[in-house]
């Protein structure tokens, strides 16, 4: 059973060659409630202290065989004994016998003879420090210990994480090309066979729907390996200076085919723009994907406008469409991957093109973000940034 033991009282040695000294002192301390030990040599007062170090020494500076000066810098040499205050007491009172006692270590000088209220305020104020002294080491200690143990816990949770993105992306990678070989083997049977009924107007028809579940389907794949590589190996795709005009024709084209398919015109009015930071082929892929994600949202008929303007910071373009809008349980979670499984819009779910732009876009600092508008419509909102001083550096 356990039980409450009193806190062991503060310990104190007394090393004074002069036995009315040591009395003095030793009766005043013990009556204050302190453990006190008294020795008459520096001698004796080392191999006690190293058996059992005290809290606080008082020490006598002129003694015989060991001066106090000697004992305090023998004292201050042993790791286990360096940080005991030492308070010095002499009848010396020249200030020169004062600095050489806190040049050798000690915090604090009496004289004889003694006051005993300024002993006792002395002792009180350099115990407290010393307990103080005390607490923060083992609060310091207890902080290291932590830091230690929680680094080490990252440390394996990094590894861990290492693995789990390493086993992501062989896995998709895998799956890509053994979903690809059989998915190539079943798109060109069924090319052959619509090849071989064009005549025939009841499977001809099925053609274009085929066309077009094809090309999501592989769309899908090349989104979903697009996303596992910024996510797992993002370093590999280091900005540089890109010049956006080229990236927005080729972006308008790539989503021209698809918009023409919705009926649905593109119309690109970049007023300013100019170079920024990133990759030109994943810059083109971000725009495509917001380009038709935006189709998505106009009816027949309608129009995709993108303008342009210059930030403090780069570009930003600005892509309106006209016709539908976001259900507003769904605007929070847009560019979440895989959040929005139901179809929002008409013309089917919108599957991975928003998150691929919005990581696109994350990993050259630049941003997106998508709102409604009125009449009902919607408008994301593109930051692109400038190319810093070293992406403009290199060659």
């Amino acid at each position: 059973m356990k039980t409450n033991q009193p806190p062991r009282p503060l310990s104190i040695m007394i090393v004074d060659d002069t036995p009315d000294n040591l009395k003095l002192l030793e009766e005043m301390l013990r009556g204050r409630g302190y453990f006190v030990r008294a020795f008459p040599r520096g001698r004796l007062a080392l191999a006690a202290a190293a058996n059992e170090p005290p809290d606080l020494i008082m020490l006598d500076i002129n003694m015989p065989e060991m001066t106090g000066y000697e004992t305090c810098e023998r004292l201050k040499t042993d790791p286990r004994l360096s940080s005991i205050p030492v308070i010095f007491i002499s009848a010396l009172n020249e200030t020169l016998d004062k600095v050489k006692a806190f040049q050798c270590g000690g915090v604090d000088y009496v004289t004889k003879p003694f006051q005993l209220e300024e002993v006792q305020a002395r002792v009180t104020t350099h115990l407290r420090l010393r307990q103080l002294q005390v607490e923060l080491e083992m609060h310091n200690a207890h902080l290291e210990e932590t830091v230690r143990l929680r680094t080490r816990e990252l440390a394996d949770a990094k590894g861990r994480l290492a693995i789990l993105d390493k086993a992501k992306s062989d896995f998709l990678t895998l799956i890509s090309h053994e979903l690809r070989t059989p998915l190539n083997g079943l798109f060109g049977l069924t090319d052959l066979v619509f090849m071989g009924c064009e005549t025939n107007p009841e499977i001809s028809e099925f053609k274009a729907p085929f066309e077009e579940s094809k090309l999501r389907l592989l769309t899908i794949l090349d989104d979903a390996m697009l996303l596992c590589q910024i996510e797992v190996e993002g370093t590999r795709f280091a900005p540089r200076p890109v010049s956006l005009p080229p990236v927005l024709e080729a972006a308008t084209a790539k989503a021209g085919e698809f918009a023409g398919s919705r009926k649905v015109s593109l119309e690109i009015a970049p007023d300013c723009v100019g170079v920024v930071s990133g990759h030109d082929g994943l810059l083109t892929k971000a725009l495509q994907s917001l380009l038709e994600t935006a189709v998505k949202f106009s009816k027949s008929g309608g129009t995709v406008r993108m303008f342009a303007n210059p930030t403090p910071t780069g570009v930003g373009l600005a892509i309106e469409a006209t016709g539908r809008v976001i259900p507003l349980q769904a605007l929070p979670r847009f560019f979440d991957v895989l959040a929005i499984g139901e179809s929002i819009t008409p013309g089917g779910d919108l599957g991975l093109g928003p998150p691929v732009a919005d990581r696109i876009l994350s990993l050259f600092g630049g941003s997106v973000t998508v709102a409604n508008r009125e009449p009902a419509g919607i408008r994301f909102q593109i930051e692109l940034k400038r190319p810093g001083l070293q992406e403009a550096m290199e060659p």
